[in-house]
């Protein structure tokens, strides 16, 4: 285990007031959530807390409100749901602190699941503000709070890192499973260790990347992030997405690999496409066609990994015993440029003693998608984007490290 904090199981939460950070941070359209994996992976750990006679209180946020109580984002249709998953009632309040809240609490029975409203309904949140963090901890009237948010701890929020002055405070089983399996992967993995990084800019995982040079035995590179390469290296990308200012970061990244494994092996161990699928226009009307990398049109625009490099890819990652993958292959939105996402989706579902873990963000909602088994057809769909990606580059969280140590 690398999970050094203590979690809900340390402490004697039993029939204790909790407070739990989830991270509700859900897709909606039309009032609905289209995609629930954020909510039902809070289940365990809600589930834990209530079977221990707990009153648990939990507070998330969702969407940009910019501080302002927008309905558009209200928690209010997140609570519904979320009573469908647990099969018992939960009491939604439309704010975070104040009587309501404490009010809530007082009627509250052993096992009872309160929801409160958007934290970022108010500016104070992501000020990290301690005041505002104090009066949702005595309004909640919580003995313990409980970070279960991974996909918010990688910011010092009040719901994330103030809180934990005013409450003992611990791990929640999702969030230590998610801190586990990353970085185990990253530096306990079963070898080969493969990475599929995808995804629009180099410039958003320059420190991933780095990372993946250091421990990976090799780097596969789709998405527009590969146009970028695949100019870096003379080729002319036509209209295609690519970041032009990257070239100092690329030498970089290349000098690295070249130190690892030796100038007659860099090729062999950064794996670019030998050809891409473009179109003239991304409008799902288009469709894809075939080029190799030196022979891209001035007016194409490549939205996929083409069909060789399909083939060479999954080839190699069927040899690996340990993936991650963060980032499509492309323009995986439109049926056309998805072949090459759903391609690496099927090698990692299927392949035989493989974990496979997948980042969050875009490669999740992908993968989910994807996926007829609600992720389960892979080791690990990760709730968090910018948190997983910070801590696979060997970044402190500051969620995390606010919680209360473990023994040594």
């Amino acid at each position: 285990m690398s999970f050094s904090k203590l979690t809900i199981r340390d402490v004697p939460v039993h029939d204790k007031v909790v407070l739990v950070r989830a991270d509700y941070n859900v897709p909606l359209s039309d009032g609905k959530i289209s995609d629930d994996l954020r909510v039902r992976a809070s289940i365990p750990t809600l589930q834990y807390l209530r079977e221990r006679g707990c009153v648990v209180v939990v507070m998330s946020h969702l969407g940009r409100p910019d501080g302002q109580a927008n309905p558009e984002y209200s928690l209010a249709p997140v609570a519904e749901h979320l009573a469908e998953l647990l099969g018992q009632p939960v009491k939604f309040v439309d704010t975070c602190y104040g009587d309501k809240v404490t009010q809530a609490v007082k009627v509250a029975r052993p096992g009872d699941v309160v929801l409160l409203e958007n934290v970022r309904f108010h500016t104070e949140e992501e000020a990290n503000d301690s005041t505002f963090a104090g009066k949702i901890a005595k309004s909640s009237q919580a003995r313990y709070f409980v970070q279960d948010g991974f996909g918010v701890v990688h910011r010092a929020h009040a719901s994330t890192e103030a809180i934990t002055h005013f409450l003992p405070s611990v791990s929640g089983l999702l969030l230590e499973r998610e801190v586990t399996i990353i970085i185990d992967a990253m530096e306990a993995p079963e070898r080969p260790l493969y990475a599929v990084m995808g995804g629009a800019k180099v410039s958003d995982k320059i420190k991933v990347i780095e990372a993946f040079v250091e421990k990976a035995d090799k780097i596969l590179i789709g998405g527009a992030m590969a146009n970028t390469f695949l100019a870096y290296k003379g080729n002319d990308i036509g209209r295609s997405k690519a970041e032009t200012d990257q070239q100092v970061t690329l030498d970089a990244i290349y000098a690295a690999a070249r130190k690892k494994v030796g100038d007659e092996h860099v090729d062999e161990f950064l794996v670019l496409p030998v050809d891409v699928a473009v179109a003239a226009t991304i409008d799902g009307k288009q469709p894809r066609r075939n080029q190799k990398v030196d022979s891209i049109g001035e007016t194409d625009i490549a939205a996929d990994i083409g069909d060789l490099s399909i083939e060479r890819f999954t080839t190699e990652l069927a040899k690996a015993k340990t993936v991650v993958w963060n980032g499509t292959m492309g323009l995986a939105e439109f049926p056309e440029f998805a072949h090459g996402s759903a391609r690496v989706a099927l090698t990692l579902a299927t392949t035989p003693g493989m974990t496979s873990i997948v980042g969050g963000g875009d490669t999740a909602d992908f993968a989910l998608k994807w996926d007829g088994n609600e992720g389960d057809s892979f080791t690990h769909v990760s709730t968090g984007g910018g948190a997983s990606l910070d801590l696979m580059a060997g970044k402190k969280l500051p969620g995390v490290e606010a919680l209360l140590e473990g023994p040594k």
